[in-house]
């Protein structure tokens, strides 16, 4: 399943994907990301992408990449 971009997730359930993309405009990058609900998720994360280009969630696993 290929990953879907960030913007893609507008009022989209929090951890329903297991890879995200995203770009550098989306940075910094939280998890959940802000256009997901929050009422069943776990607290927001930021996560750092910038030095490898990728970061796993520690709460959910949810893989992030940084696209360009």
């Amino acid at each position: 399943m290929a990953a879907a971009p960030a913007a893609a997730f507008a009022k989209a359930m929090p951890n329903a994907q297991k890879t995200y993309e995203v770009s550098r405009a989306d940075l910094p990058v939280s998890c959940p990301l802000p256009e997901m609900t929050l009422w069943n998720s776990h607290p927001k994360v930021y996560l750092p992408l910038e030095a490898t280009g990728k970061a796993k969630c520690p709460y959910c696993g949810a893989d992030f990449v940084l696209v360009d």
